[in-house]
């Protein structure tokens, strides 16, 4: 394992074939993710996927088992865990100035910082009210504040917009883009596909390993053989390929596959019934994880 810590211009931060293994668990598999700076990077996959994992390892919380992870001291990174890393029992502005005195920020920078991001976000008539009396949204923008106050060169967000409302995810994310805007190097997990979409490049995990990678429009390209959207819920084998969206179906037929997504000798839908799609990122993620299970499938 090697750990390498300071700034460097000509590589990303990031991790390179990164395992990590709790008791005979498999957290991560054999990883590689590029976290450039100047812009955002996003991390996908279902529960369990090693997304949090992942990000602890990026951030310092924790130590991979093999692999290389490659970030900057720990005074010049930022991290918002899932829980939003604030203090309950503290107002927004002591959080604050809690987190500038702790990174070093000279107390005039960290005043005309915190009442920029506040003004933006809609924090500053709640900045003396105790975290604990706050709703979600905002203990997430201020969370999102105090990991950037001392703006690092790289910036970890674990789920920042996860069970948040519509008007704080759009101020979250004028945060997130402020920061790349910076030159942070910005990493973040999320559960919106449409959120990934706005990511400069997306890494996709499942089950500890990596599923695909690249930007949200090589990932939608990479889709492999066809998806036809069906008014009813398919049946037989092909149900197995088969997700909902909206008020259709989807239905994915691998290359090699029969007209109406069958395999041979199998079953598949009707093709008078049905249209092709174009695939999206949301599409494309549930492919990958299809083709995943149909060549372990095969495999075994």
């Amino acid at each position: 394992m090697t750990l390498q810590a300071g700034h460097t211009q000509e590589s990303a931060w990031g991790v390179r074939a990164v395992t990590v293994i709790y008791g005979e668990r498999v957290a991560l598999r054999d990883v590689t993710l590029d976290v450039p700076q100047g812009q955002v990077t996003g991390v996908v996959g279902g529960d369990g996927a090693g997304k949090t994992t992942l990000l602890r390892i990026l951030a310092g919380a924790a130590a991979p088992d093999s692999g290389e992870v490659r970030r900057p001291a720990a005074e010049r990174t930022g991290y918002l865990t899932a829980t939003s890393g604030t203090y309950p029992d503290l107002s927004v502005q002591e959080n604050l100035e809690f987190a500038a005195a702790g990174y070093g920020v000279p107390a005039k920078q960290a005043r005309a910082r915190t009442q920029e991001y506040l003004e933006r976000t809609g924090l500053a008539a709640a900045q003396r009210r105790l975290v604990g009396n706050l709703s979600g949204g905002m203990r997430q923008k201020l969370g999102v504040i105090r990991a950037m106050l001392h703006k690092p060169d790289l910036l970890v967000l674990d789920e920042p917009t996860t069970g948040v409302d519509p008007v704080s995810r759009a101020d979250l994310w004028w945060l997130i883009a402020r920061a790349a805007a910076g030159g942070a190097a910005v990493v973040l997990t999320t559960t919106y596909l449409d959120e990934a979409e706005r990511a400069a490049s997306v890494l996709v995990l499942d089950d500890g390993e990596q599923l695909t990678q690249g930007t949200p429009d090589e990932i939608v390209a990479g889709v492999k053989g066809t998806i036809r959207i069906s008014p009813e819920r398919p049946r037989g084998e092909v149900a197995r390929r088969a997700w909902r969206r909206g008020g259709t179906w989807r239905v994915w037929s691998p290359p090699g596959a029969l007209p109406g997504g069958a395999l041979p000798g199998g079953s598949g839908v009707d093709g008078t019934r049905s249209a092709q799609a174009r695939p999206d990122l949301q599409d494309a993620v549930i492919v990958a994880a299809l083709a995943r299970e149909l060549t372990s499938g095969a495999a075994s």
